[in-house]
């Protein structure tokens, strides 16, 4: 029976290191993908204001309905 016991003791012994490295690397992604998304924010408000200035611009040329 200690056998038995000794095994799944070292099954769990494993996949709780298994788990603290997931627990790390989840860890280590968190601050980056914040930084993604906040890069992907200031990139899409430029592209919105870019958006206006040629709206704004066709107007001017009549290349747009107004």
């Amino acid at each position: 029976m200690t056998d038995i016991e000794n095994l799944v003791l070292e099954d769990l012994r494993h996949i709780r290191g298994a788990l603290d490295h997931v627990r790390d690397d989840i860890r280590e992604l968190k601050p980056r993908i914040g930084n993604l998304e906040n890069q992907y924010a200031s990139m899409s408000n430029r592209l919105d204001r870019m958006d206006l200035r040629i709206e704004h611009i066709e107007r001017r040329l009549g290349l747009q309905d107004a």
